[in-house]
């Protein structure tokens, strides 16, 4: 069977061809990056259009790069939410077009449960049961997976993403955007046992996140240290990252040990961050954990995540008609 799926739910146009639920036959994803860096996140009008400019050139080029043609593709998977509406609506409303167009079933798939599925596109994923922490600009999650298409929330951010707390930093500390790569950058440079910010752990128990007092505390500390705040910035970086990498690492292995899974995982954009790939390795194996994390490429929306879980959406019987919407919110 050959999925096509496609992924549009903020800056990224993304297509990507599966055959079943394992062989990645391609995966293009086009970034708009150089778009919104002069306005220090992303402009959801702009990033709609340019999904409108972008979306059948890369789906050209995902069924070329698979070697397919449009013949060829058993069914479509597109992303329903969350995220923008208007750029989640450029490639849903493509997708239900191009399957009706077709005569093939077509899936609208949940944004989030694409991201816990990527640890499955790498050759040793985690068994049922797992904790999954799902980590990026609009979500800081946890959830106990139990199926490809069924998770619990456990706990999520009561506020500012972690992704979007690293952009907002980096928009203070006048670095441009995004901010999860440069902050990872200057942080390399950085002393992060120099300045210490307030662990935000609210209850240690419990798995909700909290990232807004922590900028705050930046903000604040930035303030009082503008005088010198240049030869500075590498510290304040690496001491911000230090400890939301400590608050994330904490709540994943808490989870894990709260629900007695073996196996945990780390999935979204803000995984792709060195630091925290380097201290979740050493804190699941001091704890016996197994861990798992997807490649760098498949950390950031990409449509191979949308395809795969499209896929076992397709499995249990799941499709959806020409009035399914799009949603900007998660439904839990």
């Amino acid at each position: 069977m050959h999925i096509l799926g496609i992924e549009t739910s903020c800056d990224e146009t993304a297509a990507a061809v599966l055959q079943d639920d394992r062989l990645v036959l391609s995966s293009i994803v086009s970034s708009q990056i150089s778009i919104h860096q002069p306005f220090g996140g992303v402009v959801p009008e702009l990033a709609s259009r340019k999904h409108i400019e972008a979306i059948v050139p890369v789906v050209q080029q995902a069924l070329q790069n698979a070697g397919l043609t449009a013949d060829d593709i058993d069914a479509v998977a597109a992303t329903e939410g969350p995220g923008l509406v208007g750029a989640l609506l450029v490639g849903h409303t493509f997708a239900k077009a191009y399957a009706y167009a077709r005569g093939i079933p077509f899936v609208g798939v949940d944004h989030l449960k694409g991201h816990i599925n990527t640890v499955f596109l790498e050759p040793t994923p985690p068994p049922f049961p797992f904790i999954s922490l799902l980590v990026s600009g609009g979500h800081t999650a946890i959830y106990h997976v139990r199926s490809h298409t069924e998770a619990t929330l456990l706990g999520q951010t009561r506020d500012d993403a972690a992704g979007e707390a690293f952009d907002k930093v980096s928009k203070m500390l006048g670095l441009g955007y995004p901010g999860g790569r440069i902050i990872g950058e200057k942080a390399r440079k950085g002393d992060p046992g120099r300045i210490h910010f307030k662990r935000p752990y609210l209850d240690k128990s419990a798995f909700d996140f909290s990232f807004s007092g922590l900028k705050t505390g930046v903000k604040r500390y930035i303030d009082r240290h503008r005088s010198d705040l240049e030869r500075r910035v590498n510290d304040i970086a690496a001491a911000f990252q230090e400890t939301v990498v400590d608050v994330l690492c904490h709540k994943l292995l808490a989870a894990a040990d709260a629900t007695g899974c073996r196996h945990v995982a780390i999935v979204g954009g803000v995984a792709a961050n060195r630091r925290l790939r380097e201290k979740i390795q050493e804190k699941a194996a001091d704890a016996g954990l197994c861990l798992h994390i997807p490649s760098i490429h498949l950390c950031g929306d990409n449509a191979a995540m949308i395809a795969f879980t499209g896929f076992h959406y397709l499995k249990r019987g799941i499709r959806s008609d020409l009035s399914s919407d799009v949603y900007s919110r998660s439904m839990g």
